[in-house]
């Protein structure tokens, strides 16, 4: 079972802080094979989801209120462990991250900048694709808006 928390970054433990980036490097730099900068400075600003088991990161996505990183509120690094993605854990920390996004900062229109074989994942919670699509990182990508 899933259980999911919302947390400022101030509130994070240390084990909590390292179990969510042990897990961002493990699916994007690691799995993906991508060479990117996880550390960007922002994750001061964000509210991170955290879904965890018996005190481990399983899935885990961060967001913004609207002008904190895009000009609407958004919904980024979204991330399941590999060996748990079979339990739709994507769905439910996608749901409350939406929720999340609704509660904390009153907004409806979110954005996702959605890895571009994620698109039908996301169109499923309610996203349609704005604009063309593009490489982030190396990786095509697309944006996607929820209304």
């Amino acid at each position: 079972m899933l259980h999911i928390c919302v947390k400022r970054f101030q509130e994070l433990s240390n084990t909590e802080l390292y179990g969510i980036l042990q897990l961002r490097s493990e699916v994007f730099v690691v799995e993906q094979q991508c060479v990117y900068q996880d550390l960007d400075g922002k994750d001061q600003k964000a509210l991170h989801v955290i879904g965890h088991n018996g005190g481990n990161v399983l899935a885990y996505t961060r967001i913004f209120g609207p002008g904190d990183y895009v000009e609407t509120a958004s919904i980024g690094r979204v991330v399941v462990r590999a060996s748990e993605r079979k339990y739709g854990y994507g769905k439910e920390i996608m749901k409350a991250s939406i929720n999340a996004v609704e509660q904390h900062f009153g907004e409806k229109k979110i954005h996702v900048s959605a890895q571009l074989y994620l698109e039908r994942f996301y169109h499923e919670l309610g996203f349609e694709q704005i604009g063309k699509g593009y490489l982030e990182d190396g990786i095509p990508h697309i944006g996607m808006l929820k209304q």
